[in-house]
């Protein structure tokens, strides 16, 4: 009887307790919260129990410092950045050359295969008749063969008998809008230490050709970022990364007389071409034979021309708009002609000729679509 008794009073109390603390949860917010809404404000009793109640939102705020977030970044990505040495191949003349300092060009580098395959800006002629010399992040030194240079992209490759290095992570340069934040990164020559350096994307300029004249070359890719980064010669070949730590180009220079200008390689571009160098296809790059203008909306908005985009077959002072005995030649292929597409894909601002070109083999044969003279033409050519 006691034992029923006792059961039925801890029953009571369990009720009593539970229900106490249910009835002041509903008391302090749930009454309140729902006596605020537009459509139970019309009750008087939950009016009542929101009145002198101030419903409050909690937010939490975290902060981030930013220096510790680039360096975090920063030493993501640096693990494929390497110190590059070339060097005239002759053992005698490197040695004596190498004491002095002069003739040896010191760069950066970027490993793109765990098994040792690394990539440089070519911004010198003669580069494949150089002997080099890579040093890992750790302080490795390891002799160097050329590889292959990719004359598209002026980037060139170079191969060290090693293992397991930390090849480089690649992001989406599509994605990547001016304004940006990134990170540039180096190697100092005397150090072999890395650098670093914070800044913005300025702009893309989809009609910057690497053949560096004032009219673009079927051969040279088009199409740059543009970077606010000071002292753009220490950061050559190297890479610039987004605050994700993907690498999402590789800064490029080019010379003009004395001036010379840098500008960053889109990541996706610079993927094709290590794709193309894996599979050792870099002498099998098409070739058109032509210099033209990319028309851009100023063109079009000036309503002199038959197509919208494209590009214009147009000569230089120096060279000829159709090289002699090129494959554009051959086909027939005149000054002044509007080329608006290769096979089925269309020539603008983001499909340039030269990447749509380079997308197929040396000997391929495609159909141009020409614009000449207010005709359409169909043209087909053998590359």
């Amino acid at each position: 009887m006691l034992k029923k008794t006792a059961k039925k009073i801890i029953l009571v109390l369990a009720v009593m307790v539970f229900g106490g603390l249910g009835g002041i949860i509903a008391d302090r917010y749930a009454f309140p919260y729902l006596g605020s809404t537009d459509f139970f404000n019309k009750y008087d009793f939950l009016k009542k129990a929101s009145e002198n109640v101030t419903v409050i939102n909690k937010t939490e705020q975290v902060f981030v410092k930013e220096e510790t977030s680039i360096a975090k970044i920063s030493n993501r990505v640096a693990s494929s950045v390497v110190s590059v040495a070339a060097y005239p191949n002759s053992a005698k003349t490197s040695a004596a050359k190498s004491e002095s300092g002069s003739n040896v060009k010191y760069s950066t580098g970027l490993i793109v295969t765990g098994d040792g395959l690394i990539m440089i800006y070519a911004d010198v002629p003669g580069m494949e008749y150089l002997s080099y010399k890579a040093v890992t992040p750790d302080g490795k030194i390891f002799d160097a063969e050329f590889y292959g240079i990719d004359q598209y992209s002026n980037l060139a490759f170079i191969k060290i008998e090693a293992a397991n290095l930390t090849a480089v992570s690649f992001g989406n340069s599509d994605e990547i809008k001016p304004g940006e934040k990134i990170i540039a990164i180096g190697t100092n020559p005397t150090s072999f230490k890395h650098i670093y350096s914070g800044g913005l994307i300025s702009r893309l300029n989809q009609t910057y050709s690497l053949s560096g004249s004032g009219t673009s070359s079927s051969e040279k890719m088009e199409g740059v970022f543009e970077t606010d980064i000071v002292s753009g010669a220490d950061y050559v070949s190297g890479p610039i990364a987004d605050y994700r730590g993907y690498v999402v180009g590789i800064t490029g220079s080019s010379r003009s007389g004395s001036a010379e200008t840098f500008f960053q390689i889109p990541s996706n571009k610079v993927s094709r071409v290590i794709e193309r160098a894996i599979r050792k296809e870099l002498r099998s790059a098409p070739a058109l034979g032509i210099l033209y203008v990319s028309i851009t909306k100023s063109h079009s908005l000036a309503g002199k021309l038959d197509a919208e985009n494209g590009a214009v077959i147009f000569s230089s002072s120096q060279q000829a708009a159709v090289a002699p005995g090129s494959p554009a030649q051959k086909a027939g292929l005149q000054t002044n002609d509007i080329i608006t597409k290769i096979n089925d894909r269309t020539i603008n601002a983001e499909n340039s000729l030269p990447d749509i070109l380079y997308q197929h083999k040396k000997g391929d044969k495609v159909e141009l679509t020409v614009f000449r003279n207010g005709k359409e033409l169909l043209i087909p050519v053998q590359l």
